[in-house]
């Protein structure tokens, strides 16, 4: 099966270096030093916007997408398409507020969040499905229909070629 999802080289890996410097382990390493992600959906810098951990399948007729959103509730979760781009929104309330307590650990993060995933092709709006389940949410996009092109026959004609300058006999 061909694949329609863009590969490694992609625009969308292409916009991130910084992606790409966590691809091997001097990128770790480097990542480790600055305090930067160290994997998409594994632990941030405390300045930086959670991002859901996604994982994204393609089947012949369909490219699928979960995201692991926990503790979000599904009405605070919004997923819209603009061209050729599924984006994916929302927040994640705060469960007690920080000066009730003297914190010693904080990992969990709170706050707004965005992922956006750049398709092959821009689908049709009811061609989209979002399931929310225990903390995932699940995206299926229906791959639009492949077109037949019917083969043209062009007819063959004996004779030169009329030319725009040449006079016309009648």
């Amino acid at each position: 099966m061909k694949t329609m999802l863009p590969d490694l080289w992609s625009r969308d890996f292409m916009a991130d270096p910084f992606r790409a410097l966590e691809r091997d382990l001097f990128g770790r390493e480097l990542a480790k030093m600055f305090d930067m992600p160290r994997g998409v959906g594994g632990a941030m810098a405390p300045s930086m916007a959670p991002v859901p951990a996604m994982n994204i399948a393609e089947t012949e007729k369909t490219i699928e997408a979960t995201l692991e959103i926990p503790g979000v509730e599904e009405n605070d979760i919004k997923v819209r398409v603009e061209g050729d781009r599924l984006i994916v929104s929302g927040e994640k309330a705060i469960e007690t507020k920080r000066d009730e307590k003297d914190w010693h650990v904080m990992e969990r993060r709170f706050g707004a969040f965005n992922r956006s995933i750049m398709l092959p092709f821009e689908p049709a709006p009811d061609a989209i499905a979002a399931h929310y389940d225990k903390g995932v949410l699940h995206l299926t996009v229906q791959k639009p229909a492949a077109k037949e092109t019917a083969a043209k026959i062009i007819p063959v004609m004996t004779g030169a070629p009329k030319t725009p300058d040449s006079p016309v006999s009648h």
